[in-house]
């Protein structure tokens, strides 16, 4: 047998094992991921954490979920936490995978991996706040226009704002008490 054949024979016999591989477990086709967890959109950024412009539609119209939501990168992969107006979600569904809120208090919060940017994408959320639980569908649209900082959130101007005036009380209590002092050492 010549050896260009032999060659080619042997390509194709490592390709069939492979292909055979990744549709025996399908885990395998998506490098870095488990089985059964969907894939988390790549974003070049650097790892950290960062805000997103998230809009939310479908479902009852009765709940919203903050914007911007928060952001964060892991190893080139986004991921978003998801903060709905309600306390009464007890799960979500991203592409079958079910997620956990993070916290047991307070507003239903999630951290779900984005899968794609400027698309909407489907989810599910459970809520309790009705007689039975039942499992809403509604769609996320992540902005990758919309990512900033966390210092560009609108909440991180707001919490500069109260600062800013904390310490512009806290300079007119300082004066206030320079000249009250000031107007009694003169008398």
């Amino acid at each position: 047998m010549k050896k260009g054949k032999l060659f080619r024979m042997l390509k194709v016999s490592v390709f069939t094992i492979l292909l055979g591989g990744c549709l025996a477990f399908p885990g395998l086709a998506a490098y870095g991921a488990e089985a059964g967890e969907p894939e988390a959109a790549l974003i070049d950024m650097e790892d950290g954490e960062y805000a997103i412009e998230v809009e939310l539609t479908g479902g009852t119209g009765r709940t919203t979920v903050s914007s911007p939501a928060g952001l964060t990168v892991l190893d080139g992969h986004a991921y978003a936490r998801i903060e709905w107006s309600s306390t009464h979600y007890d799960y979500m569904l991203v592409e079958g995978k079910k997620y956990f809120p993070l916290y047991e208090e307070g507003y239903s919060t999630f951290e779900i991996p984005i899968t794609v940017f400027n698309e909407p994408v489907e989810v599910i959320a459970d809520t309790t706040a009705m007689s039975t639980p039942h499992e809403i569908t509604y769609q996320l649209t992540f902005d990758l226009e919309g990512v900033m900082s966390k210092q560009q959130t609108p909440q991180a101007a707001a919490q500069r704002v109260v600062y800013m005036v904390i310490f512009i009380i806290f300079i007119c209590v300082v004066v206030s008490f320079i000249s009250k002092r000031r107007r009694m050492l003169r008398s």
